[in-house]
């Protein structure tokens, strides 16, 4: 398959720009705290999965416009209309969500969240499904899916929260639905650290990490994903194969050769 160059994709449901190999996602309601919708739900999912061809992105940054990353499904253009359907429609909505969290983690770029004010729901859930969070001390996540008389085991989060902050404290945030507030965010490991402004700490993490080997880069959130289903032993032998193929790439010998001449490497991705 061809490299896409998503630079100049046209975004329809959202903010979308492209800078030095650093896309930005802005979810763009800020009257109603960016909720989402079908649409921009299935525009998020093709897009992550044409990510995982592109050669011009090498990070993504998600953020929400106007103080607020996202509030979840939209109450009148989703929770309204969910409740009309019949099982067989229900069961492609839950999968068409379900398969936005995949794409976002079987892209190679990894996916920094920039989370400010309100993030809950299906916010809270691509918050979780980013590879880094940053957050201002303001920032309330919660997963209020029990609240509105859902189950807590929505889009992944069963098996990706308690990954990053436990079991227990999981559990917690899926039966009860309250707000996880910014420092036990940060001290619970969800958030990656706090800012005054956590858009710029992102976009600050996102230029050190597109500096880097982005190859490579993809191969560690390969790893990281595939992983978490395989024994100690399989993970060391997967390391092994994996090691072996970034050694082959130039990245590697501009490595070496700038060691060598006591210089910085300048990473190509290739």
């Amino acid at each position: 398959m061809q490299p896409r160059h998503c630079a100049d994709y046209r975004a329809e449901h959202f903010l979308w720009e492209v800078d030095g190999g650093v896309a930005t996602i802005t979810l763009n309601r800020p009257e109603r705290k960016n909720p989402l919708t079908f649409e921009s739900y299935a525009e998020l999912r093709d897009l992550f999965r044409d990510l995982a061809y592109a050669d011009d992105v090498r990070a993504v940054i998600f953020r929400g416009a106007g103080g607020n990353f996202c509030s979840g499904g939209d109450v009148h253009e989703i929770i309204g209309p969910l409740t009309e359907m019949d099982m067989k429609q229900l069961l492609a909505f839950t999968r068409m969500t379900g398969d936005l969290v995949k794409a976002m983690r079987a892209c190679p770029q990894p996916i920094i969240s920039a989370i400010e004010g309100i993030c809950a729901g299906a916010g809270a859930i691509i918050a979780m499904a980013s590879d880094l969070r940053f957050a201002s001390d303001t920032s309330k996540v919660a997963f209020l899916f029990t609240r509105v008389g859902l189950a807590g085991c929505d889009m992944g989060a069963c098996a990706i929260l308690p990954r990053i902050i436990g079991h227990g404290r999981a559990s917690e945030l899926l039966y009860t639905g309250r707000v996880m507030t910014a420092a036990e965010g940060e001290r619970w490991g969800f958030h990656n650290s706090l800012h005054d402004d956590p858009y710029s700490a992102a976009q600050q993490s996102a230029a050190a990490i597109v500096s880097g080997p982005s190859f490579a880069h993809g191969i560690t959130k390969t790893m990281l994903e595939q992983e978490w289903n395989m024994s100690i032993g399989q993970a060391i032998e997967a390391e092994a194969q994996a090691q072996a193929i970034c050694m082959q790439t130039r990245d590697f010998e501009r490595a070496y050769q700038a060691f060598a001449n006591k210089r910085q490497p300048e990473f190509q991705g290739d």
